[in-house]
């Protein structure tokens, strides 16, 4: 068995990292505070990244009318029928949440942090939109409980970020990486293979630069295509490759082979509303694609880290 997994997965499994920090079972609750983008409202760009769904990446978050609180719970009654007696991290997802005002950003956090059995908060944002007082807060808010930072890198090549309207740099990533990482502060890095145009080794090269890094946790997502989105409109004029199922596995289980056995594997796939999905129709079947990830580096006798 490897040794980061409770079960037969030959990577860093989040289940596993979960249940050694905390001894107990962990439930992620994704909510939606109501946040912009900064290349959304004009400060960067407009229109966001290509491929955002109109909930900004919160297709399976809360209803952002309601209070967070109220989100919360919501989605707490459901989960307690499944394990009951678990503990909460209250997952900020949608958009760019630390783009506002310290005061809400406090006001926001602060308040599902009241909220019984919530252990910690992930904040899911942009490498352009942590402020300096926003990070003096975010250390302190680390000293006193959970605090997980997911920055949205995508991709390192600079000709592919410009493509897909991220509106920052790989500077700024960096730049911003290292305040949070000097504030110990945990940080997972998203990744999305099959980008327009993107090789095989160009998504290598991004997992070799984030090793380098030494990231605590990875988020590997494979572009989906949703209705009503620049990235549909590109896809109907270009018709660029869209990676198959096998493809997309073997890159994963190469990326896996370069990042260090430590680093912790919070996603490996996307997981697209199919209401909403054109392309690839093979993502609807979630654990097909995670069983067959299993099956096959089984197969190839490898496991995280190997090749490094």
């Amino acid at each position: 068995m490897f040794k980061y997994s409770l079960d037969n997965k030959r990577y860093h499994t989040l289940n596993y990292h979960m249940k050694e920090k905390y001894k107990n079972k962990v439930v992620k609750i994704s909510l939606n505070a109501g946040f912009t983008c900064p290349n959304i409202d004009g400060t960067k760009g407009y229109g966001g990244c290509i491929y955002c769904s109109k909930l900004g990446s919160g297709d399976f978050g809360g209803d952002k009318t309601k209070p967070l609180t109220e989100q919360f719970n919501d989605i707490k009654k459901i989960i307690d029928k499944k394990w009951p007696n678990s503990k909460y991290i209250a997952y900020f997802q949608a958009r760019t949440n630390t783009y506002a005002p310290l005061n809400i950003l406090k006001e926001k956090y602060e308040s599902v942090l009241k909220i019984k059995d919530v252990i910690g908060i992930s904040i899911a944002t942009r490498a352009d939109a942590i402020t300096d007082e926003c990070l003096e807060y975010l250390e302190e808010l680390n000293k006193r409980t959970n605090l997980t930072i997911e920055l949205g890198l995508q991709t390192i090549h600079e000709n592919t970020a410009k493509l897909i309207n991220r509106c920052h740099n790989l500077k700024e990533f960096e730049n911003t990486y290292k305040k949070l990482k000097e504030r110990n502060i945990e940080t997972v890095i998203h990744i999305i293979n099959g980008l327009p145009y993107e090789t095989e080794e160009m998504m290598l090269e991004t997992v070799k630069y984030l090793n380098k890094l030494e990231i605590d946790g990875i988020k590997i997502h494979m572009l989906n295509i949703i209705k009503d989105t620049p990235l549909q409109e590109l896809y109907k004029k270009e018709k660029f490759h869209i990676l198959t199922k096998e493809e997309y596995i073997d890159i994963v289980i190469k990326q896996l082979e370069l990042l260090n056995p430590k680093i912790v594997i919070h996603r490996i796939t996307s997981d697209p509303n199919p209401k909403e999905l054109i392309e690839p129709n093979w993502l609807i079947k979630k654990f097909c694609v995670l069983n067959d990830i299993d099956k096959e580096m089984v197969k190839r006798n490898t496991y995280q880290g190997k090749k490094i």
